[in-house]
């Protein structure tokens, strides 16, 4: 084997999702279906965000960058993860592992970083509707999505830089389903008690400051809405009951898996099928496909599609 930055391993051993044959040809079945709807999902918001004159709101602008970070966060491993079921020796190599760390964090933080920019157009909607189209402005907007990826590149730049060049000289076997830092970590030839340490305030803190940041906004449009009228109470309560619940199934297994990252618990492979898998399928869904105005604007795009092939 050749060298290289002092280590000898050349590959990693994902164990994935232990289990008979056919539990195996199950999930396979179940994730392949479950990733091409998120993908499919999120194409079709991405060009209906693009090109429907309906949806020229912040709102709509903001969920069509959220349908694009989900559609590349879970194409990072779900594919991966889908046909290391039907392999015996599931196995990637180290570039490809931290390639795969890279871009996870890469687009989780920026997802983080973007559903607090949701929360916040949101609260400006419903708190101080007559100034939405101030407060919201392109140049505004603009400048929340560049952020979003900028936190993404200075979080997962700030793990990286410190992972990528550890020595792997010994043990190879990562009992998950994709690679992942805490695990990855344990892997390494030299202590690296300080640098999972690094990880829990990077990763974990990053992920529950975010999670609060975005309660407290929905919590304090509920107060605002409840001082104003009891009706208003229910319809807000009907529809962010649905974004609270999208938001707890992304932030949960982060938080869950950063912030106690290096105890051994055979549910993080659970966790991170949430993380990874469930929910970007379920943000497309929550957060557009139910709305009427989005599935308005869907079935407009579709008959202007067909009247222009007609006329052809």
């Amino acid at each position: 084997m050749d060298l290289k930055n002092g280590s000898v391993v050349t590959e990693f051993i994902l164990l994935g999702f232990s289990g008979q044959w056919k539990l195996q040809i199950f999930f396979f079945v179940t994730f392949s279906l479950v990733y091409s709807a998120t993908v499919l999902g999120n194409i079709l918001i991405l060009v209906t965000v693009t090109f429907s004159s309906m949806l020229r709101s912040p709102m709509y602008f903001l969920l069509g960058n959220l349908s694009f970070l989900d559609m590349c966060l879970s194409s990072v491993t779900t594919p991966k993860m889908i046909t290391d079921l039907l392999t015996e020796h599931k196995t990637i190599s180290v570039g490809g592992c931290m390639a795969q760390m890279f871009f996870m964090h890469f687009f989780g933080g920026a997802e983080m970083t973007l559903l607090i920019a949701m929360a916040f157009d949101r609260y400006v909607a419903i708190c101080k509707p007559l100034h939405y189209r101030t407060i919201m402005s392109r140049r505004l907007l603009n400048g929340l999505v560049i952020l979003s990826w900028i936190t993404g590149v200075i979080h997962t730049t700030s793990q990286m830089v410190l992972t990528v060049d550890l020595p792997f000289c010994g043990p190879n076997v990562i009992d998950h389903i994709f690679c992942d830092l805490p695990l990855v970590i344990k892997l390494a030839c030299i202590e690296t008690y300080t640098l999972e340490l690094f990880i829990i305030s990077d990763s974990g803190l990053l992920s529950l400051i975010c999670f609060i940041l975005v309660l407290v906004s929905y919590t304090v449009i509920l107060v605002t809405v409840r001082q104003r009228s009891s009706a208003g109470l229910s319809k807000a309560l009907s529809t962010l009951s649905a974004h609270i619940t999208v938001v707890t199934l992304f932030f949960a297994p982060c938080i869950f898996i950063y912030a106690w990252p290096f105890s051994s618990f055979s549910g993080n492979k659970i966790f991170s099928v949430f993380y990874a898998v469930i929910t970007p399928l379920l943000n497309p869904i929550i957060y557009t496909l139910r709305n009427q105005k989005m599935q308005g604007a869907m079935r407009q795009l579709w008959f202007v599609h067909v009247a222009s092939t007609q006329n052809f």
